[in-house]
C-alpha cells in the first residue's frame, strides 16, 4: 500500500484536477458534496486525511469513483493494481475498507473488500439517485440496514440494493465479517 503522504498528495492533486476539468469554483464543489469550503481548501493543499464519507460525497459531487479520487498513477487500458497500491480505509473498531479498484464514466464503478470486526459498523452516506451495490459475504454474518429496515445476509449469500439513502453495514455476530461489494452509479443524464 502506498505510503499516507503519497496518498494524502494524490487525493489532493486529483480532486483539483477534476474539478479544475469541470470549471467548478470551490464554493460550487462545497455546495454539490455538502463539504465545507475550508474542508476542500484542506483536501487540495494535501494538509487533511479525509474520511471515506467525505471522499465519497466530493466523488459523488465531481461524477467520478472514489476511487479515482484515491488514485496515486495514471490509468492505461489495463490496468492492473497490485496489492502493494490498494488504498485502505482503517475503521475505529479494528476493520477496514479495501478500495481494489474503480472506474469513472461512463461506467462507475468501485470493487471493495470489506472487513468489519464483531460489534462494529460502517455508516454509509446516501449516494447520487441510481446508485446500486451488489455484495456477497465471505465470511461472517452482514446486517444490512437500509429504508429503515434490517436484512441478515449470511455467508455465501448476496444482495443488491438501492443506495440513494442512507445505509448501513453491521457486524452483529460474535465473528470477524468480510464482504466484497461493488458500487454502480448511472451515468449523468445529457444535457
Amino acid at each position: 500500500m502506498p505510503e499516507p503522504g503519497t496518498i494524502t498528495a494524490a487525493i489532493a492533486a486529483n480532486v483539483r484536477g477534476q474539478r479544475a476539468h469541470r470549471g467548478m469554483t470551490l464554493d460550487e464543489l462545497a455546495a454539490r458534496s455538502s463539504v465545507s469550503r475550508g474542508m476542500l481548501v484542506q483536501i487540495e493543499q494535501g494538509r487533511t486525511n479525509p474520511s471515506v464519507n467525505t471522499l465519497t460525497r466530493i466523488a459523488d459531487a465531481l461524477g467520478v469513483t472514489l476511487a479515482r479520487l484515491v488514485e496515486v498513477a495514471d490509468t492505461p487500458v489495463v490496468r492492473i493494481v497490485p496489492e502493494s497500491e490498494v488504498v485502505t480505509f482503517e475503521q475505529p473498531g479494528g476493520g477496514s475498507a479495501r478500495l481494489l479498484v474503480g472506474t469513472d464514466a461512463p461506467a462507475i464503478l468501485e470493487l471493495w473488500d470489506w472487513r468489519l470486526a464483531p460489534g462494529e459498523h460502517h455508516d454509509g452516506d446516501a449516494h447520487p439517485a441510481g446508485t446500486r451495490e451488489m455484495l456477497t459475504v465471505l465470511e461472517g454474518r452482514l446486517t444490512l440496514g437500509v429504508y429503515g429496515r434490517s436484512h441478515v445476509v449470511g455467508t455465501g449469500d448476496a444482495v443488491v440494493f438501492s443506495a440513494d439513502r442512507p445505509h448501513r453495514y453491521a457486524n452483529e455476530g460474535d465473528a470477524p465479517l468480510r464482504f466484497v461489494m461493488v458500487v454502480t452509479e448511472p451515468r449523468e443524464p445529457s444535457p
